[in-house]
């Protein structure tokens, strides 16, 4: 690490890598300083051509245990700080990705910003963060590189110091340093609890500061104020589907601490402010409401006599001390002198900063007028609340089945509600949902799942009366396949008194279907059509004014692989548009995607543009988990970029004109159907009509040593059961990766591609449809970050050598076809060639990936052979941590 590949001409690599080679001399010694350089310049030759596959070999070899392990650290630090170059390079950011361009774009359309204002009045962006486990690294390693990001951006600004007089250079060197010596596994399994503090540190550190900047930004753009559209969301301590560690207790403690962490930042906002605005009386003519707010103050120090905004401030700083106490049930950190009423929401807040603001504009609208902390302080409030991140529900449809059923036995309205058909139980929740009585009593006993649901929604009541009603909004239903499978969540709801019955029904929470496989997909619009016709659901969604469907990018592409899943998620939110403008209901599609490609993962800007005309109109949510969070939101910097992205594009995707005539796109879904079938009976062949593939995958991925991996509070599996069809979607994924297979991000295409008769379609599909443009564009990079040569060591893992030449000789086949169709549809004559911002961050990784995947194959031969040496298993879980971290969107 002394020197670098010149494949990629990036200063801040070589300079990071430098000092990671510096690190490794000083704390490892000269002798495995030399071993692994020599590992790292021959796997650079490998991949230049100059040397063979086997040359690598001998240096791996040589490594002892310790060796390894300390090798496999430095390759996964040096993958971890070329990914802080390439973030801070913006090598992956996209041309045009920001509102500003995105104005310009539409005012050439004819689009003006009255139409933009007029969209964003009723717009809702919404990144959600996830709890699913992906990310690999722990937090004390994500908090070392953000430090060594803010470093290197007082160097790019020409310091040589930071403000506390260190060197620069001298303090980055330390922060790796400190890498090398951090332990990278964690040896316990993450609890809920842990889930909840990372994602509040990145709502608190990064969301939190870079909202308000970004809104002013956009002010400026737009010419007047936003409203206030872009807000976040999480899932970390709501989502119960598969995790019976998320309880109400998880849900008090999510909201809790996320109310503990938005009330300390308006307590040092206000402080703050009141150091500030020093205006005198003397001096400057002071608006009756800030006099007003001054003398309710109590503040009557001789010292701001003539300063009433001090003395206003001063008061709303009491008021939300006591707004803390009461919510949080703890004092605030800086506890202020005088007393105040609790706020009874963030609006009554809000007033009070805005009366400040009215007084510094005055009537002159002066310098004072707009902007500053205190313009800052009053867009968190809009955006933030006292809740800081609206917090969803989410569990499966079976348990609300389970749990109405018991229900409805215990309370003597139905002894086999599980037997009735779809028509029956409509009409018996129907009948329930009408009636005011409560369903539960405090005499009966409920098995623990019932008991547990139901704390859970009384949870859930009791922070809406808390926090305020955008505290949470939705509950998804995982796996719905009907009609009941909502109102059975309106049940849950009513008897907590979140859902009301009346002449006109109210439901507090909105209950979310979550379409997942390709069936369910398929149903969707006809399961919305009958929602909307219950004249109660009508009712709630006509004084709700939006109805959310979530759809689901993981489940649908395990269960017909990544094209199939692809074109029916886009088919299926085109089928639903005309449903909700039957209904007269605006559309909210949540798209449920991961962070690989296999799971919906790619350029969200690519992905929200690509969307099917009339499905977006202002309002998307897509979640966001386990590495991307960290990619995408570890910075203030890398998040402003990513949330301005996220804008930009719902803005072009909302009201862009559309790009095709109708009779190119007649064509072109006509292909993508035909294509999507092809694609979806080789992937099904192979993967569950194949004998013996279930073993394949077992032992030729490292599956089994995953779960080892301590990334997350649920388990691997829905059910205890090693089908495929049980497996969640993110091992199953993630498995793939490991072995340099990424099967579920591309199997089957090139069957598609190979078998479509036009290819002059095809490439005209390429030049001019977003949506296929997208869909190559992602199955090219998992091409390119995956390897046959050494996939092929991975299956030399299956024990029947038959089984493992026949499985493989397939992949490898449909790798070879899939590669050489996409290059003649895309008129390229290797992978990237017109990406060569991706082809160098890609090619800049593989030479650092290949000896991990190699050491990795032997310790795992180890491991399966019995040998239980505890430095093979911790060697295997880094290789696999380390692997992930080269391949960066690899869950």
């Amino acid at each position: 690490m002394a020197s670098l590949p010149p494949i990629a001409n990036n200063a801040d690599v070589r300079f990071l890598g430098k000092l990671l080679g510096d690190v490794i001399r000083a704390y490892g010694g000269e002798e495995l300083f030399k071993r692994i350089e020599y590992i790292r310049a021959t796997s650079v030759d490998r991949a230049r051509g100059v040397a063979g596959a086997e040359a690598i070999d001998p240096g791996l070899e040589r490594l002892s245990l310790d060796e390894t392990l300390d090798f496999t650290r430095g390759f996964m630090l040096f993958s971890m700080l070329a990914n802080l170059a390439e973030d801070r390079q913006g090598v992956t950011a996209e041309d045009g990705a920001d509102v500003a361009h995105a104005l310009e774009r539409l005012a050439k359309e004819g689009v003006d910003r009255t139409a933009v204002l007029a969209l964003l009045q009723d717009a809702l962006i919404a990144p959600v963060l996830t709890a699913h486990p992906t990310e690999v690294r722990r937090k004390s390693m994500i908090d070392h590189r953000n430090t060594i990001a803010e470093l290197m951006a007082l160097k790019d600004r020409g310091l040589d110091e930071t403000m506390d007089g260190d060197r620069i250079e001298d303090a980055i060197l330390r922060q790796i340093a400190l890498l090398w010596q951090t332990r990278v596994l964690r040896r316990e399994r993450l609890y809920v609890a842990d889930e909840v503090e990372t994602a509040l540190s990145y709502l608190r550190d990064v969301f939190l500061p870079a909202l308000p900047a970004l809104y002013a930004r956009w002010d400026r753009a737009l010419g007047e104020r936003t409203p206030s559209f872009l807000r976040p969301g999480t899932w970390i301590g709501g989502d119960r589907d598969g995790n019976p560690f998320v309880t109400a207790d998880s849900l008090r403690l999510a909201l809790g601490r996320a109310a503990e962490a938005v009330l300390g930042h308006y307590l040092d906002k206000v402080h703050a402010l009141g150091a500030e605005l020093s205006i005198s009386t003397e001096h400057s003519d002071v608006a009756d409401g800030v006099l007003a707010l001054a003398i309710r103050s109590g503040d009557e120090a001789k010292s701001r006599e003539d300063e009433p905004y001090r003395r206003a401030l001063s008061g709303i700083y009491a008021r939300l001390v006591a707004t803390h106490l009461a919510l949080t049930g703890k004092p605030a950190p800086r506890p202020g002198a005088l007393k105040g009423e609790p706020y009874p929401d963030p609006a009554a807040f809000r007033a009070d900063l805005a009366a400040i603001a009215h007084g510094l504009a005055g009537e002159d609208h002066g310098p004072l007028s707009s902007g500053g902390k205190l313009g800052r302080l009053i867009r968190a409030v809009e955006t933030f609340g006292f809740h800081l991140a609206t917090l969803d529900l989410r569990q499966n449809s079976a348990v609300h089945e389970r749990v109405v059923a018991e229900l409805l036995k215990a309370g003597g309205v139905c002894d086999d509600y599980a037997s009735l058909d779809e028509d029956a139980r409509v009409a018996l929740l129907r009948d329930e949902l009408a009636s005011p009585r409560p369903l539960t009593s405090p005499y009966a006993q409920y098995s623990e799942e019932t008991a547990s649901e139901l704390a859970i929604v009384r949870a859930a009541a009791e922070a809406q009366g808390k926090y305020g009603r955008a505290c949470i909004r939705q509950y998804i239903v995982s796996m719905a396949q009907s009609v009941s499978d909502l109102l059975e969540v309106h049940l849950l709801l009513k008897e907590a008194g979140l859902y009301v019955p009346g002449k006109t029904p109210q439901a507090h929470i909105m209950a979310v279907p979550l379409f997942e496989t390709v069936g369910d997909l398929e149903r969707a619009p006809g399961i919305m059509r009958a929602w909307f016709a219950l004249p109660e659901v009508a009712a709630i969604a006509a004084t709700r004014g939006v109805q959310e469907v979530m759809i689901g990018y993981s489940d649908s592409n395990k269960d017909g692989g990544y094209l199939t899943s692809t074109w029916q998620l886009s088919k299926g939110s085109s089928a639903l548009a005309p449903v909700f403008e039957e209904a007269g209901v605006r559309m909210q599609l949540f798209h449920g995607r991961g962070g690989a490609v296999g799971r919906g993962g790619g350029s969200s800007f690519q992905a929200i543009q690509a969307q099917p005309a009339g499905t977006v109109q202002g309002r998307i949510r897509v979640t966001e988990q386990g590495e991307i969070i960290a990619a995408k939101y570890g910075t203030r910097a890398s998040a402003m970029t990513n949330l301005e992205a996220m804008a930009s594009a719902t803005l072009l995707a909302s009201l862009a004109p559309a790009e095709l005539p109708a009779s190119d796109k007649a064509r072109f879904e006509a292909a993508m159907d035909a294509l999507s079938d092809t694609a979806f009976k080789a992937y099904r062949d192979l993967v569950y009509g194949t004998d013996g593939f279930r073993t394949y995958f077992r032992q030729a991925t490292p599956i089994a040593e995953i779960s080892g991996l301590k990334i997350g509070s649920r388990p691997a599996s829905r059910k205890k059961s090693d089908a495929i069809e049980d497996l969640r979607a993110i091992p199953w994924v993630f498995s793939w990766a490991q072995a340099r297979v990424m099967l579920p991000g591309w199997y089957g295409v090139g069957q598609a591609l190979d078998a479509f008769p036009d290819k002059g379609l095809l490439r005209e599909m390429a030049q001019s449809w977003p949506l296929f443009q997208s869909t190559l564009g992602n199955l090219e990079q998992v091409l390119a970050k995956s390897d046959m040569g050494i996939a092929a060591r991975y299956a030399a893992l299956v024990e029947d050598r038959a089984l493992a030449d026949d499985i493989f000789g397939r992949i490898r086949d449909g790798w070879q076809t899939t590669h050489d169709c996409l290059l003649g549809v895309t008129r390229q004559t290797r992978l990237l060639e017109k990406h060569p911002n991706l082809e160098t961050s890609i090619r800049l990784r593989l030479p650092y990936i290949e000896p991990l995947n190699l050491l990795q194959i032997e310790l795992l031969k180890r491991h399966r052979a019995g040998e239980d040496d505890p430095r093979i298993g911790e060697g295997i879980l880094l290789s696999i941590n380390a692997i992930a971290t080269a391949l960066r969107n690899s869950g």
